[in-house]
């Protein structure tokens, strides 16, 4: 009984003395953000969540977006790593706790615990068996520690790929826009053409025009002819590309209003800098992943020192198979300790190894942390300047208009000759196809600060029903 006593003394010792915990906690890397961004040209405002289906406003790209997050396979991957690291911490955490097992036999023979004997022996037990490995040194909670923090790593990586999602839809889909818009310029420059071939034809059989302006008509005719397959096949392409964002098998894709009839999103407010990291999936995922990584110094260095493993038995035995009763109940309660002495080093490497993959963690952070400030202001320089370069082309676009018909007015009237009419309808098939690409790069650069300034992930039911639940009592 005094035996017994000491067991458990020492046990519940151990257990009180079970708090260390080695290796560094913890410690957010210092990445202080400047004060603003060098083109400030949006209102410094807080956004938590950007409301995409309120920046873009069109019925049809938001359907294609919420068809997307349910169905696209990237997203799907990551809700399921983010189901797994979900188990992982569970298996993880398992650890620190005691095991219970069932353990039986039953043996007749001669030969028993390494001796012969001339009689033949019965022997049979079955008992539950409790064994656990105190964490005196903390390995189990820092592994513990760094599978929580690799969970909130899939949580934050299902919505860094939400956010690149609904990116990729809205950039594919005004793409789209202005490759069909562009087509469409194609096939009313193809008309326009082939009338003034037409008419320059006539005028030939007269005399009235030498044969090269048929030729230079028939040229430009057939240049617009080669741009219709042109942006059809880029149309097709692009339709692809979007269904596979979609999470379907290629297909057409339906558009709404015409690119030149979209309206232009509203200033999105682009926040302090230090707000747009606390918005930012990507920063949070990476952050997170360097907290992961520093559990496992600890996990390392508790790996260099002895394991201390507890185990008990309580059960039945007998020397009588077919009475298991006859000779009554066993215990057994027992410690070991198992370290090691001398592995040429390999331990000390063990934990060299994490410390490398945690400085490499932390510059992985530091990086995002700087990517995600230059992918703002990249994204804010660009539609200062693309708002500026459609202003231009705009008006370009009024002058290449006029001057071409001028320069047929002038051509029927034989003021000039077919050369600057030919070199006025080049100029303004040429303006018009860069309106049209210069308006879509427009609309992608707001999609692109949409998402560098981390905004919006969910549906509008989503967040309706999130809003709800916050204020549910």
């Amino acid at each position: 009984m005094k035996s017994i006593n000491a067991v458990v003394a020492m046990v519940l010792l151990l257990i009180s003395l079970s708090g260390c915990t080695l290796g560094p906690d913890f410690v957010k890397p210092d990445m202080t953000p400047p004060a603003s961004y060098r083109t400030d040209i949006m209102p410094v405002v807080s956004a938590d969540e950007l409301k995409w289906w309120e920046l873009f406003d069109d019925p049809v790209l938001y359907d294609l977006v919420t068809v997307a997050l349910d169905n696209n396979k990237d997203v799907k991957i990551a809700v399921s790593r983010m189901d797994e690291a979900r188990a992982s911490l569970g298996f993880t955490r398992a650890d620190q706790f005691p095991r219970l097992d069932l353990q039986g036999g039953a043996n007749r023979g001669t030969f028993s615990g390494g001796v012969r004997s001339e009689d033949t022996n019965y022997y049979a037990y079955i008992a539950p068996v409790l064994s656990w490995e105190i964490d005196f040194w903390g390995k189990f909670r820092r592994a513990t520690e760094s599978a929580r923090a690799a969970l909130l790593v899939s949580e934050y990586g299902v919505k860094t790929v939400q956010l690149a999602l609904v990116s990729q839809v809205a950039s594919t889909y005004y793409l789209l826009l202005d490759y069909h818009q562009r087509l469409a310029i194609s096939k009313a420059t193809l008309e326009s053409r082939m009338e003034s071939m037409r008419i320059v034809g006539l005028r030939f059989e007269k005399g009235t025009v030498p044969e090269i302006d048929l030729n230079q008509a028939q040229i430009q005719t057939e240049i617009a002819v080669e741009a219709i397959p042109f942006y059809e096949r880029l149309i097709a392409n692009t339709e692809n590309a979007l269904s596979v964002l979609l999470g379907r098998f290629p297909e057409a894709i339906a558009t709404g209003k015409e690119l030149k009839r979209q309206d232009l999103p509203p200033d999105i407010p682009a926040g302090i800098p230090a707000g747009v990291l606390a918005r930012r999936p990507d920063v949070s995922e990476a952050m997170y992943a360097l907290q992961a990584q520093t559990a496992q110094i600890g996990v390392a260095q508790a790996l260099r020192l002895p394991a201390i493993n507890l185990t008990g038995l309580l059960g039945v035995a007998t020397s009588e198979v077919s009475n298991m009763q006859s000779d009554g109940g066993v215990w057994s309660i027992g410690g070991s300790l198992l370290g090691p002495i001398y592995d040429f080093g390999k331990n000390q490497r063990r934990v060299e190894i994490e410390e490398a993959l945690t400085e490499q963690a932390r510059y992985r952070y530091e990086n995002a942390v700087l990517t995600a400030l230059r992918e703002v202001d990249d994204a804010l320089v660009d539609i200062e300047m693309l708002r500026r370069q459609t202003a231009a082309i705009e008006r370009r676009l009024k002058a290449a208009a006029n001057a071409n018909f001028l320069s047929k007015e002038r051509y029927d009237k034989g003021v000039t000759s077919y050369l600057e009419v030919l070199d006025s309808e080049r100029t303004l098939f040429e303006v018009e196809l860069g309106n049209s690409e210069r308006r879509q790069q427009l609309f992608n650069a707001y999609v692109q600060l949409y998402k560098a300034l981390g905004g919006g992930w969910m549906t509008k039911e989503a967040m309706a029903q999130q809003e709800e639940e916050a204020t549910t009592p």
